[in-house]
Order: C-alpha cells, then sequence, then structure tokens
C-alpha cells in the first residue's frame, strides 16, 4: 500500500557508526530515550546542506556521477559555502538483499560499493548521504528497511554513511497508532533532524508556491537540531524562471528549509550557480538562533514573509506572486520591530545597503514572480 510522501520522509545526520548501539532494545521507553540521545547529536544545529539526486536524475543515478558531483561541489565553490552533503537518492540497490539478508549495491551502477563511493566523498572533505524507506522504496525498484532496521543501521555504519533519508512507501500498514503517520512535525523531532511537511516537489511556479504555503504551517516546530523540510530545490532544473528560481531560494533559505540542491551541478551555469551561491541569503538560512521565518501578510499575491535573526536582527521578504510589478510596504511593527527603531537595510540581491532607516516604513517594487529580501539590523 502506497502512502503520501507528504509525512513519510524522515532525516538522521550523524555518523550512523552510533546507530550500531542501538541494537535490542527491550521497550519503546528505551527505544526513545535512545532517539533522544541520537538525535542530540550536535549535527544539524543549522539546516543541512547539500546535494540530492532525486529531482534532476531520478533512478539514473550511478558511482559516477556521485563522484563527479563532489568534484563539482569542489571545483564550483558550493562546497565551501556549506553544501556538504552528496546524498544518493533512490535506486541504489540490487532488488533482492544478500543471502545474509544485507543489502547491497546495484552491480551495474555502483560497482565499486557504497564504502568506497563514502571513502571517495570523505576524501574531499564531504558526507555521504543515501536513503532507505519502509517496505520497499517509492521506486519501488529496491527493498526497505521494516523489520530490518538493526541489520540495515549496521550496513549504513560500515560503509561510513553519514545522512539517511528514511521514507516510508510501500510498507505493510503497521503504524503507531497514537502518533499515525501524519503532521509529522508534531512528532519526528524525537527521531530525526527533519521531516518531510509536504508532497513532492516539482519544477514548477504552482509546486512551490503550494509547497512553501504548507510547510509555512509548521514554522513553530522548527529550530537548532529540527527542521521542517519543503523538498529538495529545483533551482536549476529548468523549469522556471529566474526570478522564480531566486524567489524559490530565498523563501526555502528564509524557512531554514534544508538547502539540497536538486539539479546537475557538473554543468550549472553562472545564473544558477548566482542563486545558490548567494552567500547573504545562506546565511539567513543558516543563522544560529534557527527561528523559521512565517508569512505575515498575504493580499492579492503579494505576501510579506518575516522572522527573527540573531543579534536582534529580522529578515523581511517581499514575494510578488502577481503577474505585474507592484509595490510592496511593512511597518516595523508588523515584522516584530518597535516603532521608530532605526535600523540599517541591507538588500541580499543586490549585495548593497539600501538606507539607514529611521521613518519605521520599508517599500519597494517587485518583479513579477520576483522577490526582494533584506536584513534590517537595529542600530
Amino acid at each position: 500500500m502506497v502512502y503520501k510522501e507528504i509525512s513519510l520522509c524522515v532525516t538522521v545526520l550523524a555518523s550512523l557508526c552510533s546507530v550500531v548501539g542501538a541494537v535490542n532494545l527491550s521497550s519503546n521507553a528505551q527505544i526513545q530515550g535512545y532517539t533522544q540521545f541520537l538525535i542530540a547529536n550536535g549535527v544539524a544545529r543549522t539546516p543541512p546542506m547539500g546535494w540530492s539526486s532525486w529531482n534532476h536524475f531520478q533512478c539514473n543515478v550511478d558511482e559516477w556521477t556521485v563522484k563527479t558531483t563532489a568534484d563539482a561541489l569542489i571545483s564550483t565553490g558550493l562546497a565551501a559555502l556549506g553544501y556538504k552533503y552528496v546524498n544518493i537518492d533512490d535506486c541504489w540497490g540490487e532488488e533482492t538483499r544478500d543471502e545474509k539478508g544485507n543489502l547491497r549495491a546495484k552491480s551495474s551502477t555502483f560497482p565499486s560499493g557504497i564504502k568506497a563511493l563514502a571513502d571517495y566523498v570523505h576524501s574531499k572533505g564531504l558526507k555521504l548521504g543515501i536513503y532507505s524507506s519502509a517496505g520497499w522504496t517509492c521506486s519501488k525498484q529496491m527493498p526497505g528497511s521494516l523489520r530490518h532496521e538493526d541489520e540495515d543501521a549496521r550496513t549504513f555504519a560500515q560503509w561510513g554513511i553519514d545522512y539517511l533519508k528514511y521514507d516510508n512507501c510501500y510498507h505493510d500498514g503497521s503504524k503507531n497508532q497514537a502518533r499515525g503517520q501524519e503532521d509529522p512535525a508534531t512528532w519526528a523531532g524525537r527521531y530525526g533532524n527533519a521531516w518531510r511537511t509536504t508532497g513532492d516537489i516539482k519544477d514548477s511556479w504552482d509546486s512551490i508556491t503550494s509547497i512553501a504555503d504548507v510547510n509555512n504551517i509548521w514554522g513553530r516546530y522548527a529550530g537548532p537540531g529540527r527542521w521542517n523540510d519543503p523538498d529538495m530545490l529545483e533551482v536549476g532544473n529548468g523549469g522556471m524562471s529566474l526570478e522564480e528560481y531566486r524567489s524559490h531560494f530565498s523563501i526555502w533559505a528564509a524557512m531554514k528549509a534544508p538547502l539540497l540542491i536538486g539539479c546537475d551541478v557538473r554543468s550549472v551555469n553562472k545564473e544558477t550557480l548566482g542563486i545558490l551561491g548567494n552567500k547573504e541569503v545562506i546565511y539567513v538560512n543558516q543563522d544560529p538562533l534557527g527561528v523559521q521565518a512565517r508569512k505575515i501578510r498575504s493580499e492579492n499575491g503579494l505576501e510579506i514573509w518575516a522572522g527573527p535573526l540573531s543579534r536582534r536582527r529580522v529578515v523581511v521578504v517581499f514575494w510578488n506572486r502577481a503577474s505585474s510589478w507592484t509595490a510592496i510596504s511593512v511597518g516595523w511593527r508588523e515584522i516584530g520591530l518597535p516603532s521608530l527603531t532605526p535600523v540599517v537595510v541591507r538588500d541580499l540581491w543586490a549585495h548593497s545597503f539600501v538606507s539607514r532607516n529611521m521613518l519605521s516604513r520599508l517599500s519597494a517594487n517587485v518583479a513579477p514572480h520576483g522577490c526582494k529580501m533584506y536584513i534590517l539590523t537595529p542600530y
């Protein structure tokens, strides 16, 4: 039975070597205590950043693609900006386990094995992620980990895996009735560092706007070590305009979403690299306060998103979902600043200071499907 993916992906970021100790826990209390210990692992204090194979390659992924992508993260400078996870999504394994019941890499596409691939990625100073699911993976090409959790944890640990994306496709219907599988923001933080809040993303304007709206609902559950995940980035895959991709990246960054590149980094153009590599927008995403920005106003397709940053600063995004240039304006009280607070306003896409503003209001003309993104620093 297939269950929609809106509530199913839970991500654990850590050295999975520590998971080996999770064998033969005899009670729910022990299990919950151990998972709490694992999640207090010091990683993902800010949203994870990296690359994932699914959006662009889907099942057409192999070890050469993963290796050359790791190389490209280095050569483009993206790794130096924080994109450190290289994540293999679905379709990396054989359709059956080996004679001992272990998962195994697909010999035709990963002939050197996952351990050798992890060693290569680690040699670049990066980290390797992998994908599993419950009954079967969502492509229905690989067995999942339901009732094989212990041995699969051992396998991933032995391979040197740093990041596990765990899905919930084709399971047998067993679940904890008290918790269920919906609304993972309310419970998944006990088991993983990030969880999917939405359906699968598509490389389209309608997809990113609807997904942003859904993810916004769960903002209060996000924080250091636990993040709402509105799915991987589509920036650079060709289905949207540059303005739309800037909006996509800006809102994902402001929402403190994991920033997982979903295009082919090896052939990325300078415009796409300019979006994915915007240090100032990345800085908002990686702000140590870890508060997800929320939608505070929406009128006729004109939206204002805002949230606090460390050191009393505020991030503000003017998002124009309408089809013509339009002015958007906001007052200080609406974004949580006292009236008449003098601020320095920084435009994160123009990479310039707009003003030292003492008028208690910020205004800008915004392109259709575009955005303006600012940091306001009181002084």
